[in-house]
């Protein structure tokens, strides 16, 4: 069974940066297709960003120009780069991993693409 472990949240002021990270337990993250999904209090779990094994990337409207996704083949882990924080973006930060193969990359921001999924890390934004 594959776990995935995410790291890197905490609580910071808005206009800042963090860094999450994932790593997986048994396969390479280059043999996954990997998302960052988030879950603020009292509402629904929405996709953030997601990076195919082909290494097409997606990004919800609300995060273009200020999060990237990455991956370190190397490293075994997916990263995901906030930068210029704002309160909103105060959630628990969930990491995603699919062997499910998509051709269109809409496909991997719906959370039943998804086989594995870590514990979440909190992300708070004092405004």
């Amino acid at each position: 069974q594959e776990q995935l472990l995410e790291s890197g949240g905490g609580l910071v002021p808005a206009g800042a940066s963090l860094r999450l990270s994932c790593v997986t337990s048994r396969r390479n993250v280059r043999n996954y297709a990997m998302a960052w999904f988030r879950q603020a209090l009292g509402k629904e779990r929405e996709s953030v960003a997601a990076i195919t094994t082909g290494g097409t990337i997606y990004y919800a409207d609300s995060v273009k120009g200020r999060f990237t996704i990455s991956r370190d083949i190397a490293k075994n882990t997916v990263y995901l780069q906030m930068n210029s924080l704002k309160p909103e973006d105060t959630a628990v930060y969930y990491c995603a991993a699919t062997l499910k193969y998509y051709s269109e990359i809409d496909n991997y921001t719906r959370m039943g693409a998804y086989d594995y999924w870590g514990q979440g890390t909190q992300v708070t934004v004092s405004s």
